[in-house]
């Protein structure tokens, strides 16, 4: 018999023992909520629960394996039949035995995200869409709108007006799309992933015979990440524990970030609304991070009113208090970052220890310069690093061909996007072009060399190139030029992620604006590339590098060390999100996860001034106000560290046409006047 009393703690071993009925667990950060729920399994089954009457539901197969293994490890046998996975494994399960009854053979397939994407390019072109033609929505981006608006339970015009209001024009297109699309499925006796959620809720809610013979089989069912369930879901499980009603589920509504995949912190914070009888548990005792830290993650949290207080207290000893860096610029942050993690690595802390966390991806720019400059290997995690991005690349590749009209390899990828040009036409156009003396001469092309549908991508390369003729020839000028042409039109339409691209070509542009050579910008950033490379593919560093990623892929690690970086307004919070409903309290639930990252080193920073290519050629500097989360900060709780190395590192401020070096960290040092970059 396992000793619960020794093993676990008094608010572990209250959801041991008072786990019945309908329960809520709100689990801290690193407050041991797996371990709460593997013996709370292990419980039941010593108390004589058949593993087939228990349902274990998690967001990744792996956690469900790893909780099993681990009640195996426990109880010294293997709980046969306890069935365990994530909700789309349960799906498929009860849809492979019943999903007759709703007209789903048990024989049916089940479609990977590259067979939906060739689905509905064929529902395109049956719907009459000539992309040739014109630019329309890519298969990716269709595939995004219909997941969400299934998962999300909304309707196909309401989510296009909350993520895409440009695309509403054609909405009864994307309508007949959809619904070609569907059709195509069920003829052929076959569901996408969210059709496996969305068909085992129809069962459930169609069949009552099955609905309740299921409820009865399970007689306790398990939820891991409770917060990050979509209404689908929520419903399924309503559904599933409808008969004992013995359904706990855990979660902490603190660490609720993931709603731009439809996951509603509704579920949650309404959970003892669905279930009147529901008990709440508290897991507050933290095993990861110093009182310090958790102080400050406290302080944070407590400014959300949608929320279920809750309180970490640290078992670890006191350690150093968190630290604000106030910056000169975006450089000055990313040297002081570069030398806190050479400064800690030679106190005894790896690389692998320390990880750099950010609101959004183009955030990590400067930073990433500075490491390469610094040979401080790095692993970028949940996505690409920067000058690597396509669209990236994309802006280059203009750049390069009116810097270098002969550049082939940069026009056969600029020629790639456009309407009609395919890879036999481009070499055509290339041909064509690469043979004329000046860049004005390009604008004489025949474009009776080439077909009607490839002289409308053309034309709007042509437009692009006009542009270019008649501002400053700097990378800031061009560069912003393409961030107004029909390059982004084509990004919005082809990439699911558009907004973020959108953020990281704005930060490309404010980052040219410190040069004013051409030659130099491409060298430089070409040169970044090649190091960049060869230290991916050399190994050396494999097993010791720092890691950089976004806060969402972060969720669920832990560091030693954590540095949150450009804590400004528009930033972090992100922009955007101030003006969606509950937008401030999930960036400060964001602010929340990404500090309780750490372990026992914990530094926020923000830069005062950076540059902007803004949306004329000059570029300049410009004004960050330091984010709203950080005026939430009680002063005892950071160490404010001052990040001006002396009076030339600090930005050159035009006050009333007199130019003055001051630090912008302190306070008292601006007059009371406006202030001109």
């Amino acid at each position: 018999m396992i000793n619960y009393e020794k093993e676990l703690n008094e608010e572990q071993l209250a959801v041991i023992h008072g786990g019945d009925g309908p329960c809520l667990v709100l689990a801290g950060a690193g407050s041991g909520k797996t371990r709460t729920i593997v013996y709370r399994i292990a419980y039941l089954l010593e108390q004589g629960i058949l593993p087939k009457n228990i349902m274990l539901m998690t967001f990744t197969n792996r956690a469900a394996r790893e909780m099993v293994h681990r009640v195996q490890t426990l109880l010294h046998t293997t709980p046969k039949g306890l069935i365990g996975g994530t909700f789309h494994h349960v799906a498929n399960m009860l849809l492979r035995r019943y999903g007759r009854r709703i007209g789903l053979e048990p024989n049916f397939t089940i479609i990977d995200e590259d067979d939906k994407k060739s689905l509905i390019k064929l529902s395109l072109t049956e719907a009459g869409i000539d992309v040739k033609k014109r630019r329309f929505p890519s298969p990716a981006v269709l595939k995004e709108i219909f997941s969400y608006t299934k998962n999300s339970r909304g309707s196909l015009d309401g989510v296009l007006e909350l993520k895409h209001p440009k695309f509403l024009e054609i909405q009864t297109e994307i309508s007949d799309i959809r619904r070609i699309y569907e059709k195509k499925k069920r003829d052929g006796n076959m569901v996408d992933f969210d059709d496996l959620l969305v068909r085992t809720l129809e069962l459930l809610e169609t069949q009552p015979d099955i609905r309740n013979a299921l409820a009865e089989t399970f007689k306790y069912i398990l939820v891991d990440e409770y917060q990050d369930t979509n209404p689908i879901q929520a419903a399924i499980l309503y559904h599933l524990s409808s008969c004992h009603k013995n359904i706990l589920v855990v979660g902490d509504d603190a660490q609720s970030i993931y709603s731009f995949r439809a996951a509603d912190i509704k579920n949650i914070l309404d959970f003892n609304k669905t279930y009147p009888d529901a008990k709440i548990f508290k897991l507050e005792i933290n095993y990861r991070s110093t009182p310090d830290i958790l102080n400050l993650a406290n302080s944070i949290i407590s400014n959300n009113i949608n929320q279920f207080p809750k309180n970490l207290k640290a078992i670890c000893e006191r350690g150093t208090i968190p630290s604000l860096l106030s910056a000169g610029n975006s450089d000055d942050e990313a040297r002081f970052i570069a030398d806190k993690v050479l400064e800690l690595r030679d106190q005894g802390i790896r690389l692998r220890d320390m990880a750099v966390l950010f609101r959004a991806s183009y955030h990590s720019q400067a930073l990433e310069l500075e490491l390469t400059k610094r040979d401080i290997p790095y692993d970028y995690r949940g996505g690409v690093k920067f000058f690597e991005r396509a669209h990236i690349k994309d802006v280059i590749a203009f750049l390069r061909c009116f810097h270098n009209i002969k550049d082939e390899a940069a026009w056969m990828r600029v020629l790639s996007f456009g309407v009609g040009i395919g890879p036999a036409t481009a070499k055509k156009i290339f041909s064509g072009i690469s043979s004329v003396i000046s860049r004005e001469a390009i604008l004489a092309y025949d474009t009776n060399n080439i077909g009607a549908k490839a002289k409308i991508g053309l034309e709007e390369i042509f437009t692009l190139w006009r542009k270019f003729l008649s501002v400053e020839y700097k990378p800031s000028a061009l560069i912003n030029q393409v961030l107004h042409s029909y390059y982004k039109d084509y990004m919005e339409s082809q990439y699911t992620n558009y907004d973020e691209r959108l953020s990281d070509l704005q930060e490309f542009l404010n980052y040219s604006s410190r040069y004013d050579d051409m030659d130099k910008f491409l060298s430089e950033i070409t040169l970044y590339e090649e190091v960049a490379v060869k230290r991916d593919k050399g190994g050396d560093y494999e097993d010791e590098k720092m890691v950089l990623s976004t806060i969402h892929q972060a969720k669920g690690l832990e560091w030693n060390t954590v540095f949150i970086i450009n804590l400004i307004e528009g930033g972090f919070p992100n922009r955007r999100a101030t003006l969606e409903e509950g937008g401030i309290e999930e960036e400060r639930r964001l602010f929340y996860v990404a500090c309780t990252r750490a372990k026992k080193n914990l530094f926020l920073s923000h830069a005062y001034a950076g540059f902007s290519g803004g949306y004329s050629s000059g570029g300049g500097m410009m004004f960050n106000e330091p984010s709203m989360f950080l005026r939430e900060i009680d002063e005892f709780l950071l160490n404010r560290i001052d990040g001006f190395d002396g009076d030339d590192d600090l930005p050159v401020i035009d006050v009333d046409g007199e130019e003055i070096k001051g630090s912008l960290g302190n306070k008292n040092y601006l007059p009371d006047i406006d202030i001109n970059f």
